[in-house]
């Protein structure tokens, strides 16, 4: 197979590549599943259902026995990025090259301004990167890393002029990209003024730069440096505060890669009571591996898993957070995928702070998912498409055009082979690297066609991406499913006017008195917010009454049986619950 890329063509030369109908499928949405066809036309779902009606020159797929999904939307990338003296491996051809081959067809990258650099000067240089080599639609955060009120107003013309609705806070990296507590309350409190959602990395920079330097001072030099610097109490206490600023400017909040059992449990707890809503996200890293390999002799091994926050050490974590993202406590998977190269890596040879941040993900993110979360009946179909794309696709208000397979939507697709066995080797991946941290993992389950704007670009197995082909999706503010599409969340302090006395110590009867009926009149009516009380957000797997499918004996197996033979069945009750149509 080549990796040159194909060169674009217009959809209107394609002949049978804009009509494309899918058969005899099983298509599985967030809310439920149901056989039925699915047929595309110029990038749309046109029509899904049994017996349809379809002109002459459409290609046509054979799904028997196959699962119809959503295309996977990565919400945290970063291609083309440099950082800590190196640049990442895969640029946005490569990268997107790569999600696509997994089932990947949105991702959604970070800018990250330097410090003292325009916000909008550093977007104009992450499209002028993108635009003409991403294989798939993409979009696009916007790091907060200084402050300052020009900072403010290029937010302001982000959200109004560029398509922008998510910025990114660090409470990590201290001396680079780290705001101060000051700084990150008034860049959330504008995020909720321009209706937008305010992300943040939670690590307590302050804490892992003292805690380095003792640990070089002993002598501890290497990557299992890395981890012991930022255990997961740092980063639990950071989930907390960053709630806790949110919660006190009324901003809705996305908490980034969540890695540890104690962020995952300090997160449910804000959940629990706080209004308006948090999210949590996680990693494909995070459940397919951990944090042992800091400890391995070969510092090519030990430095290719260097993320932060870190792969954690207790070999408990990775099915906690799996359970997690099946009970709603994490809404999100993405990939953090950040690679560099081995020579990259080894600026940090003797010095840990100095290793480039970052590990692969978005080739291997849907079929890791798959095979730690499906597969093991943790979660069902219906949720891994809820936290693989169809949540990212509401909550950055990109939803029912994409995470969805539906009429009307934009045809990214999947035709899922759930029987479909690989082993994960960087030998055979499309990342620029040659490293994979999920080396040598037996995967079942995977894509056999991904559609990309109604374009096949994996078919049947084969790679045909097309360099140029994806969008720039502009990501609008007031996300109804953050906001709710309302008025302003009412929580304004309310002012209590006292009244100057006109005689400060009235005598009636020989005794002196303050009048102070006005006033006690006016705190007894005074309005109190509290600053919890919500329900979790997030939709939910079942109602009230429904089975319980975290305990369900739910095999995927089972569920194909029969799939092999044409039906035009529909199923009324689906597991997720019953679909409602577009949202």
């Amino acid at each position: 197979m080549t990796n040159a890329p194909v060169k674009k063509v217009p959809i209107h030369l394609q002949s049978s590549q804009n009509r494309l109908l899918i058969k005899n499928g099983r298509v599985v949405n967030d809310d439920g599943m149901e056989d039925a066809d699915v047929y595309i036309e110029d990038g749309i779902i046109k029509q899904v259902g049994r017996n349809l009606i379809i002109p002459g020159g459409t290609r046509t797929i054979d799904a028997t026995g196959k699962l119809v999904m959503p295309g996977g939307i990565d919400p945290h990338t970063h291609f083309e990025l440099e950082m800590m003296g190196a640049k990442t491996a895969d640029d946005f051809y490569k990268g997107t090259r790569a999600a696509v081959a997994g089932g990947t067809t949105t991702v959604i990258d970070f800018v990250l301004p330097q410090k003292g650099q325009s916000l909008i000067e550093a977007y104009n240089n992450w499209r002028q990167k993108a635009d003409n080599k991403v294989c798939c639609d993409y979009a696009l955060h916007v790091g907060v890393t200084w402050w300052s009120p020009s900072v403010k107003k290029e937010m302001e013309q982000l959200v109004s002029e560029h398509g922008v609705n998510s910025f990114k806070m660090f409470m990590a990296y201290k001396d680079a990209w780290m705001l101060d507590d000051y700084e990150l309350m008034v860049a959330m409190e504008t995020c909720a003024e321009l209706r937008a959602l305010a992300q943040v990395h939670a690590e307590n920079g302050n804490i892992i730069a003292r805690n380095t330097e003792k640990l070089l001072a002993s002598g501890i030099t290497g990557p299992e440096g890395h981890q012991l610097s930022r255990d997961e109490e740092v980063e639990a206490e950071a989930v907390n505060r960053a709630c806790v600023i949110a919660n006190q400017v009324n901003a809705p909040l996305y908490i980034v890669h969540i890695m540890s059992k104690s962020a995952v449990k300090a997160l449910r707890i804000a959940r629990s009571r706080q209004n308006p809503p948090v999210y949590g996200e996680t990693l494909a890293a995070t459940v397919g591996t951990d944090g042992t390999h800091y400890k391995n002799a070969c510092f090519r091994h030990a430095a290719a898993h260097v993320l932060s926050p870190p792969l954690r050490p207790d070999p408990d974590t990775p099915d906690a957070i799996l359970q997690a993202l099946a009970d709603d406590d994490l809404q999100l998977i993405g990939s953090d995928h950040c690679t560099f190269h081995e020579k990259d890596k080894e600026l940090g040879k003797n010095d840990f702070t100095k290793i480039p941040n970052g590990v692969n993900g978005v080739e291997d993110r849907l079929a890791i998912l798959w095979q730690k979360g499906v597969n093991t009946g943790i979660m069902d179909p219906c949720r891994f498409v809820s936290v693989s794309s169809a949540a990212a696709a509401r909550i950055f208000n990109l939803y029912p055009r994409k995470g969805r397979v539906a009429a009307g939507a934009d045809a990214d697709l999947l035709v899922w082979d759930p029987r479909a066995e690989r082993t994960v080797s960087a030998a055979t991946h499309r990342q620029a690297v040659p490293f994979n941290i999920f080396e040598g993992q037996h995967v079942v389950g995977g894509p056999q066609y991904v559609i990309v704007n109604g374009r096949v670009c994996l078919d049947d197995g084969e790679l045909r991406v097309v360099e140029g082909l994806g969008k720039f999706l502009k990501t609008p503010p007031n996300c109804p499913y953050i906001y709710g599409g309302g008025e302003e969340m009412p929580r304004t302090p309310q002012k209590v006017d006292y009244p100057e006395p006109t005689t400060p110590n009235r005598v009636t009867n020989g005794t002196p008195t303050n009048d102070v009926s006005v006033a006690t009149k006016q705190l007894d009516g005074m309005s109190v917010t509290s600053s919890g009380c919500s329900t979790p957000t997030g939709r939910k797997m079942r109602e009230p009454g429904q089975r319980d499918l975290q305990n369900s004996t739910f095999s995927i197996s089972k569920e194909m049986e029969g799939l092999d033979q044409k039906t035009s069945v529909r199923v009324r009750n689906p597991p997720g619950g019953k679909s409602s149509g577009l949202w």
